[in-house]
């Protein structure tokens, strides 16, 4: 959580999410997102992460693991939920499979909307997926059989397509971006769950 929020908004992110909101950096950095991905099980770093932000995502019960890969930027790189990732087509095999052992998961390669940044070109949790509106068919197939849900496709923040950078959402609720419009906040309600 960026260090620069107030204790409103810290306190109202961790009311919406109904988490408990943890403050850190990553590589000297406020913008988490990009750096980091996670499911219920492990959580993946980029490798530039130091030991304190480390031990502090292992004190919540979470499997670490920094990334040394080339392409590092976890968040950005990395999509996640419980049953399954997604992840850069270019990443290494042998980082692959520490990805699946760290997330306890099946993960696969592979592209939305021809981006190899799967993380910022979608959201998934546990109950849906909202992703990039240009997706194709066959990589909508495979998001769908990757994460075990149905898949929509939106925008945020006045019709930007990476999704990623302005939606944070687990399977409680979510925090948008505020040039968000009221009919994208309906379609991430839709594809997320919250109108069951």
């Amino acid at each position: 959580m960026q260090q620069s929020l107030s204790k409103k908004t810290k306190h109202l992110v961790g009311e919406v999410l109904g988490v408990k909101v943890l403050e850190l950096y990553i590589a000297d950095s406020t913008i988490i997102g990009s750096l980091l991905t996670c499911n219920s099980t492990g959580a993946i770093i980029t490798a530039f992460a130091n030991a304190e932000t480390l031990n502090t995502l292992e004190q919540q019960g979470l499997r670490v693991f920094p990334i040394k890969d080339v392409i590092n930027a976890a968040g950005n790189d990395i999509l996640a939920n419980d049953h399954g990732a997604l992840v850069h087509p270019d990443l290494k095999n042998a980082t692959v499979k520490k990805i699946s052992d760290i997330l306890g998961v099946p993960v696969q390669k592979g592209t939305i909307a021809s981006f190899g940044t799967v993380g910022m070109a979608a959201v998934v949790t546990n109950k849906g997926c909202l992703c990039h509106p240009k997706v194709t068919d066959e990589e909508k197939q495979q998001l769908e059989k990757v994460f075990d849900v149905d898949v929509m496709i939106g925008t945020v923040n006045h019709g930007f397509p990476m999704i990623g950078s302005g939606l944070v959402a687990n399977t409680k609720g979510a925090v948008i971006g505020k040039m968000t419009t009221g009919i994208e906040m309906g379609r991430i309600e839709e594809a997320l769950g919250f109108l069951d």
